[in-house]
């Protein structure tokens, strides 16, 4: 859903419609603002978009571990006009990944934009990519599955009730860590919100993935918010449309927009997909929100005997009623600013 073209994406286009280079590297530094030397880059002569530090050769990082990347490439390429300087490329190779690479380029130089001690610019660079490695080499035509777009679903349609709730953007979505598989969906200081959405059959019951998912004695405010959704073939709204709903309330909000979609990134949705979301739609049953305390039904970490972990149960939701809480209770305790 292109909502709005990254700048990154607006520089690269720059680069390949400037022809006078048909060799080495074509640059252009990304922004002023931006503290290290860094670029977005064109190599040519075969039109490589890449980003480029430019680093002294005494800190060239050992770039080995790399060697693996099929559609992405590490590489060190010697600075033509200084001898003692060189430049770290990241380098897209096959040109059908071009909007997840903008968003992963986007993201590695929001990351490093503050830093000027140049070890610790290469080693933050090369470790977010390491967090990135993962999605970018799974990432095929196959899409979410169905159990992750409903979960994906239930994570933006609290996220857009929080929105209208009147926090801040930025903010509230900074609060959003379920796609950085965090154990608990939204988060901020003493609170967290995890969202659980049901289907079908199953409307009534909640699986919990871990004894620490609902166990108030390491975050003291934990809220349930259990979404119950009717699924229906173009009926309803999809994850397309809530997406695009999302980026035109965070328009005006440029840095809140930003990081949404490297949120929306990092959870697996990406443009390249979103044909495989057109058919199903989503329609809300209903919605409740549980605050977990006391007695409220669950497995926690401090009641396991020694050697049991990983646990995982369900919890019926007719056995929660009195834990219901209304939505303007709940986010007049959600402050995140």
């Amino acid at each position: 859903m292109k909502i709005m073209k990254m700048k990154i994406e607006s520089i690269w286009q720059e680069l390949e419609n400037d022809l006078l280079q048909s060799s080495g590297l074509l640059l252009k530094r990304y922004a002023a603002s931006v503290y290290p030397d860094l670029y977005v880059a064109l190599r040519c002569p075969e039109n490589l978009r890449c980003i480029a530090v430019n680093i002294t050769r005494a800190n060239e990082p050992d770039i080995k571990q790399w060697a693996h990347l099929k559609d992405i490439k590490v590489e060190v390429l010697q600075d033509e006009k200084n001898n003692n300087k060189k430049f770290l490329l990241i380098i897209l190779l096959n040109r059908i990944h071009k909007d997840i690479f903008s968003v992963l380029c986007e993201d590695l130089i929001i990351q490093v934009s503050e830093i000027t001690e140049e070890t610790e610019l290469i080693k933050v660079l090369l470790n977010r990519l390491s967090k990135w490695e993962n999605l970018f080499e799974c990432v095929g035509l196959q899409g979410l599955s169905a159990e992750a777009q409903r979960g994906l679903y239930g994570e933006l349609y609290f996220l857009r009730k929080f929105l209208n709730s009147g926090s801040k953007p930025y903010p509230c979505v900074n609060t959003w860590l379920g796609p950085s598989k965090s154990v608990q969906d939204f988060q901020h200081g003493s609170w967290a919100v995890e969202v659980k959405t049901t289907h079908g059959n199953n409307h009534q019951k909640i699986h919990i993935s871990s004894e620490r998912q609902l166990d108030d004695s390491i975050i003291p405010e934990i809220y349930l918010y259990h979404l119950s959704l009717d699924l229906r073939v173009k009926h309803g709204e999809t994850l397309n449309d809530i997406v695009k709903s999302l980026c035109e309330y965070l328009l005006n909000d440029i840095p809140a927009f930003h990081l949404f979609n490297l949120k929306l990134h990092e959870a697996g949705y990406f443009d390249i997909h979103s044909t495989l979301y057109e058919e199903i739609g989503y329609n809300i049953r209903q919605d409740n929100i549980f605050t977990v305390n006391d007695n409220f039904p669950r497995i926690t970490e401090t009641a396991l005997l020694p050697g049991v972990g990983d646990v995982k149960y369900s919890v019926v939701i007719s056995d929660c009623q009195q834990y219901l809480i209304s939505e303007n209770e709940l986010f007049t305790r959600l402050i995140c600013e």
